[in-house]
């Protein structure tokens, strides 16, 4: 499935977009799979994967853990697509990675296994979009979504561009810094939602944990939620993660639907 499918299927109900992320192999491929069964049963719209990579610079300690955990347990580009492929799931699924796993693969290759096994969008956070041209051009080659991110410190120039090239949704960094879930939303956040001006998706990231902040971003004007260091910190525990995972994700999904 398509992330534009997506995004309108939701418009036309009037819901806000749960995209939840946890990363590939976190602890084993098999219960990766479960999670993301669990995350789908509970209302997750969007599944992002992560695929871990030993320098994650946007990441912070939880997910810096996952990625470790994953990596320990064996996950390479290769496991990671083999595992995407056998999952089951009618709704579209993001890799996040950075650019190293992407350039040592080959950028054809990356983005044609993405393809093959169901991925639907890329995001690369360290990436520049003025260097973003070459993978551009083989995702849009490749009908895969090549995702940006925005922060409220991104320039009106590369602003510009981003809203221009960007596809399937624009991902705006909640707050400065790293990944990790916080316990208020930024009060940057709604001025860089009203501030980003497109008929592309908006999705909102980086500290969202519960159901009253997913409710406060789609409230200031934001297409979707992005979640991640709370489903982690879920997996970290190891207690009916499962039944957790499940439970967060209808928390959020019922504080979106607007």
């Amino acid at each position: 499935m398509k992330i534009s499918e997506k995004f309108h299927e939701l418009k036309k109900k009037k819901e806000g977009a749960l995209i939840a992320y946890i990363c590939m192999g976190d602890p084993t491929p098999d219960a990766t799979k479960e999670y993301v069964t669990a995350l789908v049963r509970g209302g997750a719209d969007i599944i992002e994967l992560g695929l871990p990579f030993s320098d994650p610079t946007a990441d912070g300690p939880t997910i810096q853990a996952g990625i470790e955990r994953s990596l320990n347990g064996g996950m390479t580009p290769d496991v990671y697509f083999k595992t995407i492929g056998s999952l089951r799931v009618h709704i579209p699924l993001v890799v996040m990675t950075y650019y190293n796993i992407v350039f040592k693969r080959g950028l054809e290759k990356f983005v044609m296994d993405c393809t093959k096994s169901g991925i639907s969008g890329i995001i690369v956070p360290d990436l520049p979009p003025e260097e973003s041209g070459e993978l551009a051009g083989v995702c849009v080659n490749n009908d895969v979504d090549l995702i940006f991110l925005i922060a409220p410190t991104t320039t009106d120039e590369r602003l510009k561009r981003i809203l221009a090239e960007g596809k399937g949704f624009i991902y705006l960094v909640a707050r400065l810094g790293v990944t990790g879930a916080r316990t208020d939303v930024a009060s940057s956040t709604s001025a860089l939602i009203q501030r980003v001006k497109t008929t592309t998706p908006k999705a909102v990231g980086f500290g969202i944990s519960n159901g009253e902040q997913a409710a406060q971003i789609i409230k200031a004007g934001a297409d979707g939620v992005i979640v991640g260091s709370a489903f982690v910190d879920i997996i970290a525990s190891g207690k009916d993660v499962p039944a957790r995972l499940e439970g967060l994700a209808r928390e959020l999904k019922a504080a979106i639907a607007r």
